[in-house]
């Protein structure tokens, strides 16, 4: 923001300063409203963050664990059996609005099923870890978009806080101090035609 420009001691100018300075208080309430919003919101994805990246890890410590069994009965051969039957993931998300900010919401990670042509897995081990690393896929995807949500939010309340304090600190301040100016200004001038106008009279 560039300090504004200071008008020439009229009513004119005066009035343009009361209408800067009522759009920069506006301005200002409307973004700390905006601020409360954000605010709120980003507690509530650091909140899914947090539960989010305890979900992931638990999950993939299950199906590690299951992989370790299936891994002891079977061999790495039975491993790499197991896992020509699977196909690739598919993630993706929606977005959502939070005051004007867009940020990811409510992932989807699509599994599809083993093919009825592949081998099933060598052991109940494997078939468990399976199923297990399905479960971390989906609670890692989970993970992901609270986090990128988070960010993504938190960003806008650092730069919402940070134009609101320019405004409270720096932008309304300096219009106020120009409009005392001049209001200063047009109150001598006026005293000074008064003063001018009598001694005229007098004369």
């Amino acid at each position: 923001m560039t300090a504004p420009s200071g008008p020439p001691p009229s009513r004119a100018g005066r009035l343009r300063l009361r209408h800067s300075l009522g759009v920069a208080l506006r301005g200002a309430e409307l973004l700390e409203r905006k601020l409360r919003v954000l605010r709120a919101r980003h507690e509530a994805l650091l909140r899914a963050e947090e539960a989010g990246a305890r979900a992931w890890r638990q999950a993939v410590r299950d199906a590690e664990t299951w992989l370790l069994r299936g891994l002891l009965l079977s061999g790495e051969h039975a491993l790499e059996v197991a896992a020509e039957g699977v196909g690739a993931a598919d993630f993706s998300w929606r977005e959502e609005s939070t005051v004007g900010v867009r940020h990811p919401a409510l992932a989807s990670c699509r599994i599809p099923d083993r093919s009825p042509d592949a081998a099933t897995p060598g052991n109940t081990a494997l078939v468990h870890a399976e199923a297990a690393y399905r479960q971390a896929l989906l609670a890692g995807a989970e993970y992901a978009v609270a986090r990128q949500a988070a960010r993504v939010v938190g960003a806008e309340v650092a730069g919402t806080r940070q134009r609101v304090r320019a405004l409270r600190r720096h932008w309304i301040p300096r219009l106020e101090e120009a409009l005392a100016r001049i209001n200063l200004a047009l109150e001598e001038s006026e005293h000074e035609d008064a003063v001018r106008r009598r001694w005229a009279a007098g004369r």
